[in-house]
């Protein structure tokens, strides 16, 4: 499925800038299809109230395109799911696609202990471009619990409702035949952990934030995941992703 042609580029709005309905609208037919429910909710119509008069407020809304990787990898196309919080919350970061920022830009933290796992892992040198756009084109859905962020403030839309659509998504997934490997960074990731079935492959640790990446039980750093995915999927007899 090919990105709507200004998702990613350099001209885009750099917060978001017209009614979030008309951004569930927008969804993708087939992602629609994975969220019937939400889609005809009172909680979808208290988010975008809620998300609307926060912009119309005049606050700062991160990403400019919260569906981006949604409009770049069709469902029948996901092999990995990597599932984190929330967007960046610094001007010019968040792309709609969990973890990534624009190449050139400098890494965030949370990306470069990433960078950092994929090295220990692999004994790869440290990558400098933080597009992860290379991930979505081999099938790994980039996706955060909460789908938008204030400038400035972290976790500050958790609780308007978007856990419930992306609960939908990942349960929507997680209940298909055909086997995904999901990786759960963090808590509000692990919640979702019981919408997923038996048939797949499941990864959990904290999220890669300075904040909790070397913490335990489940420390990020050590944990082993993207070694592990593609184990996984070379014994199915499927292409390893490039981290």
């Amino acid at each position: 499925m090919a990105a709507t042609p200004d998702l990613f580029s350099g001209a885009v709005s750099p917060a978001l800038s017209e009614p979030l309905a008309r951004r569930f609208d927008a969804l993708p037919s087939d992602w629609q299809a994975l969220a019937p429910r939400f889609l005809a909710s009172s909680t979808k119509t208290q988010l975008c109230a809620a998300v609307d008069a926060r912009r119309k407020a005049g606050a700062t809304i991160y990403p400019p395109h919260p569906f981006a990787t949604l409009h770049e990898l069709a469902p029948a196309a996901v092999r990995v799911v990597v599932l984190g919080q929330d967007p960046y919350h610094g001007a010019g970061q968040a792309q709609g696609r969990a973890f990534s920022v624009p190449a050139g830009m400098k890494l965030p933290p949370s990306l470069r202990n990433i960078y950092a796992e994929i090295s220990r892992e692999s004994g790869t040198p440290l990558s400098a471009n933080g597009d992860l756009g290379r991930w979505v084109q081999q099938g790994v859905l980039l996706l955060n619990t909460v789908l938008t962020v204030e400038d400035g403030a972290a976790a500050s839309h958790a609780g308007l409702g978007w856990e419930a659509f992306t609960d939908e998504l990942i349960g929507a997934l997680g209940q298909q035949a055909r086997p995904l490997a999901f990786l759960l960074w963090g808590a509000p990731a692990q919640k979702k952990r019981t919408l997923v079935g038996p048939q797949h492959l499941v990864l959990c640790a904290n999220h890669p934030s300075p904040l909790s990446a070397r913490r335990p039980p489940m420390p990020f750093i050590g944990c082993g995941h993207f070694a592990q995915v593609n184990a996984w999927l070379s014994a199915r007899g499927d292409a390893p992703i490039a981290w």
